[in-house]
């Protein structure tokens, strides 16, 4: 049983792959490396944007995004599973590969708009869901990442994150020097959306509310909350730092429609009542999303 969840598991992983890194390929082609627009947002991909560029008057086309992007990756997988051993990231070398494929299965889709303002915007979006999709598979494109990753076992006083934000900081540099500032400007916005997007999908889109209640009628709150909302409540133990008296805080999460409610019901009982009311990103569990395993 465990054996057929973990294939099931790493199916799932791989279409996820496939379905981002297409996506990812598109938003590349279609958006990026278009001949009036040219962004380059970082990445491997960013960097493959300049070489083609700079190329185009040795070969006529230019050297291709997927070549660039497995003759950069290709070295960084051999000295990342020299480091690291052979069983390291076979899904993101899977990835690498295909994003390659799907570059070049996708050239062919002609441009939908020569504006730089709507090629980055949805530039940005189709990558972010792209990159989104294969992060959840628990896999990268390599690029930027792996090296960083690399990096920082020469420079260990550096994040991983802050070496990924260094090359990429240079890659766009070098797409300022090619294509000019006005490029290099509206690729930051592009990168910009891809980090919401890719965030957005990894901690959830599922937004809810947390309420915090803090009153000497808690019990009575907390029955009219189960009984209207259908929500649990959960009680916390308190102490008033200026009295020292105990206190009996409720907490409850619920959804955004159910906290206007939530607030009547607390004002009509206790109009005193102490109420903090904070976002929450994502909640699983019973009466919200389930848990994907």
């Amino acid at each position: 049983m465990d054996r057929f969840i973990r294939k099931k598991s790493l199916a799932k992983d791989i279409l996820l792959i496939i379905i981002g890194t297409t996506i990812l390929a598109i938003a590349i082609n279609v958006f990026f490396d278009n001949d009036k627009v040219q962004l380059v947002t970082g990445g491997v991909t960013g960097l493959a944007i300049v070489i083609k560029s700079l190329t185009t008057g040795i070969l006529p086309d230019g050297i291709p995004l997927w070549f660039t992007n497995l003759a950069v990756n290709i070295p960084l997988f051999i000295l990342a599973i020299m480091l690291k051993g052979k069983d390291f990231g076979y899904k993101s070398l899977f990835a690498t590969f295909y994003l390659s494929f799907a570059l070049w299965y996708t050239e062919a889709f002609q441009a939908v708009t020569e504006n730089l303002l709507l090629s980055s915007l949805y530039g940005g979006i189709l990558a972010g869901v792209g990159l989104g999709l294969v992060f959840m598979a628990h896999s990268t494109t390599g690029g930027t990442d792996l090296a960083g990753s690399l990096l920082q076992r020469l420079m260990k006083h550096f994040t991983i994150a802050q070496l990924m934000f260094a090359l990429d900081a240079v890659i766009i540099a070098l797409g300022y020097f090619v294509f000019g500032v006005e490029k290099a400007m509206y690729a930051i916005i592009a990168v910009y959306l891809t980090a919401k997007l890719v965030d957005a999908m990894l901690e959830g889109i599922h937004f809810s509310k947390a309420a915090f209640i803090i009153s000497d009628h808690y019990e009575q709150i907390a029955d009219q909350l189960l009984v209207q909302l259908d929500r649990g409540i959960t009680g916390l133990k308190g102490e008033g730092m200026f009295t020292h008296s105990e206190k009996e805080v409720l907490f409850c999460v619920v959804s955004k429609k159910q906290i206007v409610n939530l607030k009547e019901i607390v004002a009509t009982i206790d109009p005193k009542a102490f109420v903090i009311v904070a976002d929450v990103r994502e909640v699983l569990g019973e009466g919200f999303k389930e848990y994907n395993l």
